[in-house]
């Protein structure tokens, strides 16, 4: 059989869980960490005080007054958090997404199928996830007191309980259901147009996860604002965000707080980090499955 004669896209229908596993964690560990210290400015900006008002100014001033004040490392706290949780959350999706995918497949609408397989991966995913985006954000606060990954959550357990590590996350999956329909229809629809042959070709997948990341980031910046608001509550200093129960609830203050600007604020930083990263997700995650491919028998 010749080399081509299978769907590059996709794995063999006998590839082993552990393949979309091993090649989903690599490229969520690579997504998140390669644009960290942005994801960081990102939260900052996020951040309301009393008067509705967050970090504000360039990304890349941002990065030089923080690094100033503070030394260029503290712009990767709590990536440890991120590393222990996007490495198995991403191993669920891509082999949920996978799943899912090729049970739908032969749709007469492809970017719509791909878009339900990706919304039912993320809500899977998201319960992994969620608890560990949670610490990370503490961690990125410039107020932060937390000597470890491990001490913010004993931190976080003892003085808020259980339910802190997941109040964000109807807002998370109501955020990322949108967000990875709208990026993986995105995406199958840029890759049908700039590599319709179907020949593996790194740049396909850089590009259309480039487009499709910077798309979704930017409509569903609202709803990431809200979620940034819910996980960083307990260490506020407004009383009411600290009491904030909820999504609703959470709209209203920063409504109240900071107008219907604020509901976009870290918009510039979350398209700049997602334009790359979801670059580098799907092309790590696209390079993985064509390892594995080239390495497996070829008895498919």
């Amino acid at each position: 059989m010749e080399d081509l004669d299978y769907d590059y896209e996709g794995m063999p229908v006998s590839s082993p869980t552990y393949a979309h596993l091993l090649a989903g964690a690599f490229a969520g560990i690579c997504e998140h960490t390669v644009m960290y210290p942005v994801d960081a400015i990102k939260t900052r900006m996020q951040l309301l005080n009393s008067t509705g008002r967050g970090v504000s100014g360039s990304v890349f001033g941002s990065v030089a007054k923080i690094s100033s004040a503070e030394g260029f490392t503290s712009l990767w706290r709590g990536v440890t958090s991120v590393v222990m949780g996007a490495g198995p959350a991403h191993a669920i999706y891509f082999s949920v997404f996978e799943f899912v995918k090729s049970h739908v497949n032969g749709s007469s609408d492809r970017p719509l199928a791909t878009a339900f397989a990706g919304g039912s991966a993320i809500t899977i995913s998201d319960a992994f996830l969620t608890p560990f985006d949670m610490i990370k954000q503490r961690m990125q606060l410039p107020n932060h007191r937390y000597r470890s990954v491990f001490h913010c959550a004993s931190s976080v357990y003892k003085n808020e309980g259980i339910g802190a590590f997941f109040i964000s996350y109807p807002t998370s999956i109501a955020m990322s259901i949108p967000f990875t329909a709208a990026q993986v229809a995105a995406y199958d629809y840029c890759m049908g147009i700039v590599n319709p042959t179907g020949v593996y070709a790194p740049w396909s997948h850089i590009v259309s996860g480039g487009v499709s990341g910077a798309l979704a980031a930017a409509i569903t910046t609202p709803l990431d604002v809200v979620k940034t608001l819910l996980q960083t509550r307990g260490s506020s200093s407004v009383a009411e965000v600290r009491s904030c129960r909820g999504l609703k609830e959470a709209i209203a203050i920063i409504h109240r707080l900071g107008g219907f600007r604020a509901f976009f604020k870290g918009i510039r930083p979350r398209v700049i980090v997602s334009m790359p990263a979801t670059a580098v997700s799907w092309a790590s995650y696209e390079f993985g499955k064509e390892v594995y491919k080239r390495l497996s028998p070829r008895d498919y």
